[in-house]
């Protein structure tokens, strides 16, 4: 594992983040030679299903569903 000063690490935070994330190795920073952090990669993403059509298919149809839901004489915006 890679060790680095803070100060360095300061200095170079953000080349330092890119290639721990590139390299997928952890970097410890230290602090006058202990340790007080360790910058690792996450972890790595999973293949999930997208929340976006994760439904499909559940659903199921009963009864016609073109048809008005009640008789025309129950509707007030059908009456003259």
């Amino acid at each position: 594992m890679e060790t680095i000063g803070i100060s360095k690490f300061k200095a170079t935070c953000l080349a330092v983040l890119e290639r721990v994330r590139r390299t997928g190795k952890p970097v410890l920073i230290t602090r006058r030679g202990e340790p007080v952090a360790e910058v690792v990669p996450p972890p790595p993403r999973t293949g999930g299903v997208s929340w976006l059509g994760a439904m499909r298919g559940t659903g199921r149809i009963v009864g016609d569903v073109v048809s008005p839901a009640g008789e025309e004489e129950d509707w007030e915006a059908l009456s003259p």
